[in-house]
């Protein structure tokens, strides 16, 4: 079982610069970032490494004490999570703001986490502006740090301090983690269904759409398989895409995507299978990830009676509906579910492991031959009075399975057989939840 890394938190109130320094010390651009306060609102997680330490950084949302709105309320609770499995906390202050009322507010519960804490200044550009900086050090919480997060001036040496604070974990000492990208459209209850399998409020739920704005890493442990769950901003069609705050929640439900093993597209049950849902299986279809398709809010449309047999007409006319209006997908398993009422979590779970037992299959050299063989003999092909031959069949890759088939003449294929080899092959090795890529290569005679 994979080591736990060490766990750095940075804290502070709205736009101090939190989501720049964390992009800065992973070393990519991974949070939204904007003049705006308030952009961050869930939790954000990314591995970082300095000094010869890996440790996890997370980037929190903005904490005011002050303010009772029902979001700022849930980033509160956000940031209590994070510093609950934080083993150093960065509090991040703003210079030209001087020390808030909101920071003495901070500093004062940070007191009562009893965890080594590093006081970091920001917007320190120059060493003029640090002779600015005494009234920092009476927030009474340990070192203080002045640095610049944007131009990155002092960042080296607050992590050299992280360093000096965290243990030396082996990253590599693991099993690999199941990474599944949540994804699908606006307020179908991606972040419900993250809370609902954790059993916490690992994630901020509302009714208003466009709540996350990240993509949010929330780990879970699950028949002795370490999941990565990656909750996604909800994706729009490309038209609708308004500013750049939206341009970026886009931007990173793609890059959430591609560093996923498999999506898991969530439907609203309640509504039936949109375009824009099947636009979202598309996009992980040509992504190359497992798929797995949860009917969320099942709640809602199963009869009030919830009498069995109901139930099963229901879900399998649902199905069925899924698979006339999307035939291209018709590879992927389908699930009920309901966040709200954590019914059908587990079989969700089991779904995903079999996507990815299919996800990472390797079918023999020998087998592959002897079924591409036999398929071909009993349906042949031909076009304009050439005969197709196929040669040789191998498996490329994994992740998704990759089959390249050494033919006379490639142009010969049409893509209608290429799927009744595809086919052909489903039913032979368990391939289901999983996309087929096949290539074509023309094997020259002095290759024969």
């Amino acid at each position: 079982m994979k080591a736990r890394l060490p766990v750095v938190v940075i804290v502070g109130r709205p736009n101090v610069g939190k989501s720049t320094l964390f992009n800065r010390v992973v070393g990519r651009r991974v949070a939204v970032v904007e003049d705006s306060p308030g952009i961050t609102r869930d939790r954000l997680y990314a591995e970082a490494q300095w000094g010869g330490k890996h440790f996890v950084v997370v980037d929190t949302g903005g904490i005011l004490f002050s303010e009772d709105d029902p979001l700022t309320e849930q980033i509160r609770v956000q940031a209590e999570v994070a510093l609950a499995e934080a083993d150093v906390v960065v509090f991040m202050a703003d210079l030209t703001a001087g020390v808030t009322p909101d920071d003495w507010d901070l500093a004062e519960h940070l007191r009562r986490v009893k965890k080594p804490i590093l006081v970091v200044v920001n917007k320190t550009d120059n060493p003029q502006r640090e002779q600015l900086m005494g009234e920092f050090f009476a927030l009474g919480l340990g070192d203080v740090f002045p640095i610049s997060s944007l131009h990155g001036r002092g960042v080296a040496e607050v992590l050299d301090a992280v360093a000096e604070r965290v243990p030396k974990v082996d990253p590599e000492a693991a099993e690999e983690d199941i990474r599944v990208a949540i994804v699908g459209r606006p307020n179908v209850g991606k972040s419900s269904m993250v809370n609902a399998f954790t059993g916490e409020q690992r994630t901020i739920v509302s009714d208003i759409p466009g709540t996350t704005r990240d993509a949010i890493d929330t780990e879970l442990q699950y028949k002795g398989k370490r999941f990565r769950l990656v909750d996604t901003a909800g994706l729009r069609r490309r038209g609708k895409i308004q500013g750049s705050v939206e341009y970026y929640m886009a931007h990173r439900s793609a890059q959430a995507l591609e560093r996923a093993d498999c999506a898991l597209v969530v439907v609203d049950g309640s509504e039936g299978l949109t375009d824009g849902d099947k636009r979202t299986a598309k996009l992980a279809h040509e992504a190359g990830k497992a798929l797995v398709i949860a009917v969320n809010k099942w709640d809602v449309k199963e009869p009030p009676d919830g009498l069995p047999r109901q139930k099963s007409l229901l879900k399998k006319d649902f199905t069925k509906i899924i698979r006339n209006q999307a035939p291209e997908f018709s590879y992927a398993r389908i699930c009920f579910t309901s966040a709200l009422e954590s019914a059908g979590l587990e079989p969700v779970l089991d779904t995903v492991m079999e996507a990815m037992e299919s996800y990472t299959f390797r079918v023999p050299t020998g087998r592959l031959n002897r079924l591409i063989q036999n398929a071909a003999f009993e349906r042949p092909y031909s076009s304009k009075g050439k005969s197709l031959k196929i040669y040789y069949a191998t498996q490329a890759t994994a992740k998704p399975p990759t089959f390249i088939l050494f033919v006379n003449d490639p142009d010969l294929l049409h893509f209608s057989y290429l799927r009744y080899l595809e086919n052909r092959l489903r039913a032979e090795f368990p391939m289901e939840g999983t996309p087929i890529r096949m290539v074509v290569r023309e094997r020259k005679r002095e290759e024969r």
